[in-house]
């Protein structure tokens, strides 16, 4: 059986298997020679806070229910905790309260999959002041993008 078919056996989520996913640099053998000092194979670490991966996971079980936000509970030498605030759109408490029921739109679904809620924000590296200058305009490319690209004005 080859590995992606191997892959697509295990995501069936039979009851004897367990879900395995790779965090591990892709390079043939692990040869990272011919490349920058700082290619390391194996002891890479996600790019998103565990934060807002906990919200992700809430996501995607309790699929019925919007993300709000989430916070710190706690933690130990293994794990961190963290309570996410979830909201069903479908009471109509929420439907009628005025300050509350932006999160009722089609627009807002699964936002905690797209890095809207506040941890997302922040590992998008998104927020006011100096320290966020690298995200101006929405995002890092976006920033890029402006400084470097030539806008010549038609009439000038």
């Amino acid at each position: 059986m080859g590995a992606y078919k191997y892959m697509q056996e295990i995501y069936r989520k039979k009851q004897s298997d367990v879900m395995r996913f790779l965090l591990r640099r892709p390079v043939p053998k692990g040869a990272t020679y011919g490349k920058p000092k700082s290619h390391g194979v194996n002891q890479l670490k996600p790019t998103r806070n565990l934060q807002s991966l906990a919200e992700e996971r809430t996501g995607r079980r309790l699929g019925g229910l919007r993300v709000l936000n989430s916070y710190w509970v706690a933690q130990d030498s293994t794990y961190k905790y963290y309570e996410v605030i979830l909201v069903d759109i479908r009471h109509n408490v929420i439907r009628k309260d005025g300050s509350l029921n932006w999160i009722c739109k089609h627009t807002q679904k699964h936002r905690e999959m797209r890095g809207k809620t506040s941890a997302g924000r922040k590992h998008r590296g998104l927020g006011r002041g100096f320290h966020f200058s690298h995200t101006k305009g929405g995002s890092r490319r976006a920033r890029w993008l402006r400084h470097n690209s030539l806008s010549l004005r038609r009439k000038r």
